[in-house]
This record gives structure tokens, sequence and C-alpha cells, in this order.
């Protein structure tokens, strides 16, 4: 099936089938905070007494949030400034106000994309390190491990004092950002069909695959069973914790990219035969299932030593798995590779839909051709996160409490709130002959735009959720 939108004349690419749609939306989802920020959630808040609250908002959030961020992308044939623009108009306001307010999931995802570049850098190092085995010549001296990692980034807030002394000005990282960065425009360059869904159809994948042979791995290292165990279980009293459901939300909500942003500008690619629902549903199940999947690598590892999951964030996957991974002997080496190549494969796919918005907006509104756009946000993407390597962790906190929660809350109202009621049911439901949801716009009105001005207020108050 065609999945290329002839609508938009700014734009003369698109994907070419609802799979490869599918792979790259799920590649925008799927990141790193899959991998090191879900276990640790789910240690932290008990097994299934975290996972249902979150198996909750995924439902919820995949049947309005995202249904409506690719319809919105799909109808316009736009980006957010466009999308906004045309959403504004359609329900009798001004135009330049929707494309002013789309600016800034445009230079949300920006700001996103430049912080992700900084630990794709980490990323890119570390595979290169599993690849020619240094990483199991660390062994077990944290001395070593944490020396390693601060020779890369130059803050780590939630890493022990005598992990944090170790670290440097982060140059050593310069060289990786800008081989992360350059990959991203290598794959960009040459458009949404020949570049984007060709690589992510190729890369998500492999991801599954990676991600599969080491939970399959994971039952035959002694020590494992304990990590399971804690993994089903259940705590009734637990779900009661206001904290449970709120990371789980947040969690939820960043992980399945409802930002205004990427999604819209993913939609605006696709056909009108694709299922809008359909998509969203795949989607919300790939992503899930490899945060899943990750959880079953990561808490049973560290589970075989007794390490401490709570210790979360980039210092789980970079310092404490290593110890981990190195105790398993013979396998280490192929552990490491399966582990950071996936992790890779995660990043990439995600950092190119972060650069997309911004590229787009720039073929859109300044008619750049596709090479001097690409070219020009990956100038800006690599200079600045040269500079921000020191406070990589604060910028990254300002993007996700302040500026994403705002790209979902107005995507939301636009489609919800200012569209027309016969138009946006008719967005969403182009494509599919199974009528939409009675209850979707409802549902989208009062329940999914309110949990974005939550998301915002509470990532304020929490100091971050997602």
């Amino acid at each position: 099936m065609s999945g290329k939108n002839t609508t938009t004349p700014a734009k003369q690419d698109g994907f070419k089938s609802q799979w490869g749609f599918i792979m790259a939306a799920v590649g925008s989802c799927v990141g790193m905070a899959n991998v090191w920020r879900f276990p640790m959630l789910v240690s932290r808040y008990g097994g299934l007494t975290f996972l249902i609250p979150y198996f909750i908002f995924a439902i919820v959030i995949s049947q309005s949030g995202m249904m409506e961020e690719f319809s919105l992308g799909r109808w316009a044939g736009y980006g957010p400034v466009g999308s906004f623009g045309k959403a504004m108009e359609n329900g009798g306001k001004s135009k330049k106000a929707g494309e002013l307010i789309g600016g800034v999931p445009v230079f949300a995802s920006l700001c996103l994309g430049i912080g992700y570049s900084v630990i794709m850098g980490w990323v890119f190092y570390y595979a290169k390190m599993a690849l020619t085995g240094e990483l199991v010549a660390m062994g077990n001296d944290m001395n070593v491990i944490g020396g390693t990692f601060g020779a890369v980034a130059p803050e780590a807030a939630s890493l022990p004092e005598a992990i944090k002394m170790t670290f440097t000005t982060g140059g050593a990282n310069n060289f990786w950002i800008i081989l992360a960065i350059a990959v991203s425009f290598l794959i960009m360059i040459l458009g949404i069909a020949g570049g984007i869904e060709k690589s992510c159809k190729v890369m998500i994948p492999a991801l599954y695959v990676l991600f599969i042979i080491l939970a399959i791995m994971m039952p035959f290292v002694p020590g494992s069973s304990e990590g399971y165990k804690y993994i089903f279980s259940l705590d009734l009293r637990g779900l009661l914790d206001v904290n449970v459901w709120v990371f789980a939300f947040g969690q939820c909500f960043f992980s399945l990219s409802v930002a205004g942003s990427g999604s819209v500008i993913y939609g605006s690619y696709l056909g009108k035969d694709v299922k809008i629902r359909q998509s969203a549903i795949l989607c919300a199940l790939f992503d899930t299932s490899a945060a899943l999947l990750a959880m079953f690598i990561v808490i049973p590892a560290m589970a075989t030593t007794g390490a401490d999951l709570g210790n979360g964030g980039p210092g789980l996957m970079f310092i404490y798995l290593i110890p981990v991974f190195n105790n398993m002997g013979g396998i280490a080496r192929i552990m490491f590779i399966f582990f950071y190549v996936a992790v890779l494969f995660a990043g990439l796919s995600s950092i190119i839909n972060l650069f997309e918005t911004p590229v787009a907006f720039l073929q859109e509104k300044l008619h750049f051709n596709r090479v001097t756009a690409t070219a020009v946000i990956h100038i800006i993407g690599v200079a600045i996160a040269l500079t921000i390597q020191p406070w990589t962790s604060q910028w990254m906190d300002m993007v996700s409490i302040y500026l994403c929660p705002l790209g979902a809350l107005t995507a939301g109202i636009m489609f919800f709130w200012i569209m027309k009621k016969d138009t946006a049911l008719a967005a969403v439901q182009e494509g599919d002959p199974k009528p939409v949801m009675h209850w979707f716009l409802s549902f989208g009105k009062y329940v999914f735009v309110p949990l974005c001005a939550a998301c915002f207020i509470l990532g304020i108050v929490f100091g971050g959720i997602g």
C-alpha cells in the first residue's frame, strides 16, 4: 500500500508502506530510556505493581494522543507549524497564531535531538568497546569502569562521589558525538522512503532480534531467577502509592513520543489508506515490548550479583551493568555486543525522528531543499551538542519538563478543541473502514488533554517524571 502523502506541496517524499511507517514510528518511541529507565522504575516500584499502571496508560495514550498526532499531521500534510496553523484556520481562528504556537514543539524536538546526540556519543563509544573487547577487559574494577565513562561524560549527578571525582571535561566524547550526528545526517539526506524508512526497517527488527536473544539467554545465568520472581511480584498496597502512578504515567507519556512533533511530522508523510488506529496500537505494542525485553534482560542480570537497580539513569547502562555482564564468564562479550548494538539502533532511530521535525520546518517554511535543510540542522546540532556536554542532564530536564509536555498539550488542544468535530473525525477515520470509537473525541478532549497539562505540572513538582 502507498504511504506517500501527495497533498503536501513542500514535500515530494513519504513512507512507501504502512509497515515502514510503523517501524519508523516505533523507532521514534523506542529510545535509551526504555533500556535504562524502564527497568529501574519497575525495580523501584515493584514489578507488576508498576507494570499494571503503565499498561493502563499505554492504552489510554495510544488510543488518544498517538491517534490524534498521526491524524493531525496526515490531515494537514505538514509538521507542527503548518498543522497547527491549518487547525486554527479550520476552527475559525488565526492561522498565524497557530503557526506561532507550532514553533514550540519544533524547538522542543530540536533541543531534545541535540541532547540525545550527546548521549548517542556515549553509545557509539561503548558499542565500539563492546566489539573490541575493551568492556570485558575492564573486569569488575569500578575505578576503571567509572573512569572510562567519566572520560566521555562530563557530568554524572546521579553517580557515587568516588566515580564523579573521575569525570573530566568530556572532550573524549567529541569525536563520538560528531560520528553520531554524521550517521544521522547520512540517513536523513536520503529522504523519508530512501533514508528513514529503509534504515528503520533494518534497525528496529535487528534491535528486537538482539534483545530477544539476550532475553532467552538470561534464564540460564545462575542467580537470575530472583529477578524474574521480582518482576512478577505484586503489592496491592503499592497501587495506592501516588508515586507509582505518576512515574508510570511519565515513563509511558515520553516513551510513546507524544510531544506534538515527531508523530505529527511522520503522520504528514502518511498515505490516505493507512489505518491510524491500527498503527497507533502496533506502535504502542512494539514500544512496550521493547521496554519489557529490556526489563527481562536488565533486572535478572542485576539479580545475579545482588546489584542495586536503584542506580538508574545513564549510570545503569554505562557503569553498573559492566561488572554484571563481566560476571557471566564466557558469554560476557556477546552480551556486551548484542546489548550496545541494540541500544545504538534504538538511539539512532530516535534521533532521526527528533531532527526530522526541524528539517521539515526549514523545507516547508523557508523552502530549503532536503540536503540543505538537513545540513543546517545537523550543523546546529553538533555545534550545540559539543558545547552543552557538562550540562547534558540539565538540558534534557529543561526539554522534558517544560517543552515536550507543552508540545503535546498544544497539539491536543488544536485537534480536540479547536478543529471542527467533523473534520477531526474524518481525519482519524480516513483509510479505515472500521468506524472510529464513538468516544474518541470526548475522551481526547476531557482525558488526554488534561493528562498533558498534568504532565507539565507534575514534571515541575517532581523535578521530572519521564
